[in-house]
């Protein structure tokens, strides 16, 4: 296990220069096209090089190394996650996965695996969504899946998606190019953060993810009519912000009744012109809706919108509904589940698998849509995540590195699982 420590700090001491790259000086803020975001790119695919890969970056910003079989026909692996954070984020969100990849292929390398398919680390480069409010753009394009429609949204200055790739001299042109197709997938995986306490709460350094809710990101705005404070009547009001806070709680109450089976956030409120001395005529907010079933996400959808429309209506205040972003459950690999299972049993027998959803989103998602996907989640302090306090033990990293070496080795040897020629020799 000492190896496996030192590798684990290795990995850590990385995650400490990266958090240096921030667009803010008192956090970390790595927001998709900054300057801090092109230094962290840049240093990743240097480590990358060091280590033997052959390394680009494609034209959404992913970095990009692989590890090439012999055979020039063989299905290819990647390994990923992503690099840009949230507003005042925590050190391990995203990098954690990418350094850690990085040094199981390191080990590869080192002990001269002859490999039955090719390895691709891939860093992506904007998973998190914050600037232009829409995620997954790095592995969407990986994928083939990038709707072209994406590159008019603009940020909060009003600068097109389009204008900052072309900043960084990308090419969205060639977004087909920086595709893997999907008959040329074999799985992806990737190491997280669990961003939650279930693996603190019972102990255990790393479970398995077994699938990721499904999401709806909605944006409304709220219109009533502005007014001074102290001379309409409160019956002749049409507050915005007072329709806004009603909504806010039936949703709240909506997602706490005991069928809902939905996480539900308000997590953004703006109040239009505000002052103390203004009845507000104008609020905008944001809707996050989650769950593992997708008819009961789809039916809270309906009954908050529903809900909105008669609250509004009562009030005289009119309401625009947007929905920005959705994305349906999506289930983990049965067969890579088994054995990255196999992989933690074999390497500790007294170890308790733990299996679990997550509730937050991951790249895993786009992946999905034309490969099979696996995931395993790593130990955080009190399962706190998007937040400075984020933290990650050595020993619970060294841990994860274990168990995806094991995984690695159990892919090796069963090729047969993910080849459909193979399989059909096989049942003849």
């Amino acid at each position: 296990m000492k190896s496996y420590k030192i590798r684990a700090e290795k990995i850590d001491g990385r995650i400490q220069d990266l958090a240096r790259y921030s667009d803010e000086p008192n956090c970390i803020s790595r927001i998709f096209g900054t300057k801090a975001f092109m230094q962290c790119r840049d240093t990743i695919e240097l480590w990358m090089k060091e280590a033997g890969l052959q390394t680009y970056i494609d034209n959404v910003g992913n970095v990009r190394g692989k590890l090439l079989s012999e055979n020039p026909e063989a299905k290819t692996l990647v390994i990923g996650s992503h690099y840009d954070t949230v507003l005042d984020a925590g050190k391990y969100d995203g990098v954690l996965g990418v350094l850690a990849g990085l040094d199981i292929i390191e080990k590869l390398i080192t002990d001269q695996k002859k490999l039955p398919f090719h390895i691709e680390l891939i860093a992506f480069s904007d998973e998190q969504g914050v600037r232009f409010h829409t995620s997954y753009l790095g592995s969407r394009v990986v994928t083939g899946k990038f709707n072209s429609d994406l590159l008019e949204k603009k940020d909060e200055d009003g600068i097109k998606l389009e204008e900052v790739l072309q900043g960084m001299n990308y090419d969205s042109s060639k977004f087909s190019q920086d595709a893997i197709p999907a008959e040329k997938w074999l799985g992806y995986y990737e190491i997280h953060i669990e961003q939650g306490p279930v693996l603190y709460k019972n102990n255990v350094p790393a479970g398995i993810v077994t699938g990721v809710n499904g999401q709806k990101r909605i944006s409304i705005e709220f219109s009533g009519v502005s007014g001074h404070a102290g001379t309409v009547p409160m019956n002749m009001r049409k507050d915005a912000l007072a329709a806004a806070a009603e909504f806010i709680l039936a949703v709240e109450k909506l997602a706490n009744s005991k069928k809902s089976n939905i996480v539900a956030t308000v997590g953004k409120l703006e109040v239009k012109h505000a002052a103390s001395n203004v009845i507000p005529g104008k609020v905008s907010c944001t809707l996050d809706l989650r769950s593992s079933n997708r008819k009961k996400l789809l039916r809270a959808y309906e009954d908050l919108n529903e809900l909105c429309e008669e609250i509004c209506n009562n009030r005289k205040v009119y309401f625009e509904w947007k929905l920005v972003q959705e994305t349906n459950p999506v289930d983990c690999d049965e067969k890579l589940m088994k054995l990255l299972k196999r992989a933690i049993k074999e390497k500790n027998k007294d170890i308790e698998v733990i299996e679990m959803e997550s509730g937050a989103g991951h790249d895993i998602i786009a992946v999905s849509e034309i490969a099979p996907v696996v995931m395993l989640f790593v130990k955080c302090f009190k399962g706190i995540s998007h937040n400075p306090l984020e933290s990650v033990e050595i020993k619970d990293i060294a841990a994860a590195l274990e168990i995806s070496d094991n995984f690695i080795q159990q892919l090796i040897q069963s090729p047969r699982l993910f080849d459909p020629q193979l399989q059909s020799e096989e049942k003849r």
